[in-house]
């Protein structure tokens, strides 16, 4: 598993997106350096780390293979920030450390636009893509209408005029390593169910400070799911930017990081 480590003081893990990998964070990790120490993986399967057959990619088994490596570079209390598909991970690798069996502890949680329950974009979609005839479509148009890539990317953007130069050539690197289409698709396969255990366990996190992150204009995870999701908190905090679509760590990093460190900084709860 490839990851970028940057930074000192209190450990903080960075989960990217569907599709996404380290390189999302590439204006977050040096804004955030001088406050903690940040760990931002390429999840097993995406961006340049391996990509090995019959992985369980539920979001479960993605959480816990996250788990492990947190494990592995000698952390066991730690704030976690997730987005996307990563938040959703990022909540169940927080219920799974409430278990009494774990030795870790997700101190506070960051989750940016994550797929939750409670927003129906995407809840007939990737159950569609994760289905054989969705799938053997999907992999049509990601071989054939490579045309389309920018397209799609551009939508996740609430204006486009704030697309970064560099993002589009920079998640279509990671395609140059066979596999990416499919590791996709395994994950999509499983949304449903995954969906229907993560609203199981939101119950279980009440305690976990949060803070939440959405753009009004998110084309991908509406953010007329941030409030339903907030009550399962006791201690959240949501900040709403305008004008922004799916990816603000990129559209309007200044703001994104601003809220970010703001939050860090003001909800120091000691080990």
């Amino acid at each position: 598993m490839r990851y970028l480590r940057a930074g000192s003081g209190p450990p903080l893990v960075l989960l990217h997106g569907l599709f996404g990998y380290s390189f999302s964070w590439r204006y977050t990790i040096p804004a955030l350096a001088p406050y903690a120490t940040v760990y931002a993986p390429d999840m097993l399967g995406a961006g340049f780390s391996d990509r090995p057959p019959n992985l369980d990619d539920s979001m479960r088994g993605t959480a816990r293979r996250m788990l492990r490596f947190v494990e592995q570079v000698g952390v066991s209390s730690f704030d976690l920030l997730g987005t996307s598909h990563g938040g959703a991970v990022a909540m169940m690798a927080a219920a799974e450390c409430l278990d009494a069996s774990s030795n870790l502890r997700v101190r506070r949680m960051v989750l940016v636009a994550p797929v939750n329950p409670f927003s129906s974009q995407g809840q007939l979609l990737a159950p569609f893509a994760g289905s054989k005839l969705g799938a053997n479509l999907f992999r049509f148009g990601a071989e054939h209408m490579k045309f389309l890539y920018p397209h799609w990317h551009a939508r996740m953007y609430g204006n486009r005029s704030n697309i970064p130069a560099d993002a589009f050539a920079g998640y279509l690197a990671q395609f140059a390593k066979p596999g990416l289409v499919d590791h996709g698709l395994s994950i999509v396969r499983t949304w449903t169910e995954d969906l229907r255990e993560l609203k199981s366990i939101l119950p279980k996190l009440a305690s976990i400070p949060t803070l939440l992150i959405w753009g009004d204009k998110d084309p991908a995870v509406y953010v007329s799911s941030a409030k339903p999701l907030a009550k399962y908190f006791s201690h959240s905090t949501l900040v709403v930017l305008p004008g922004v679509g799916h990816l603000p760590y990129e559209e309007c990093p200044q703001e994104f990081n601003r809220a970010l460190i703001e939050y860090l900084a003001r909800e120091n709860f000691p080990d």
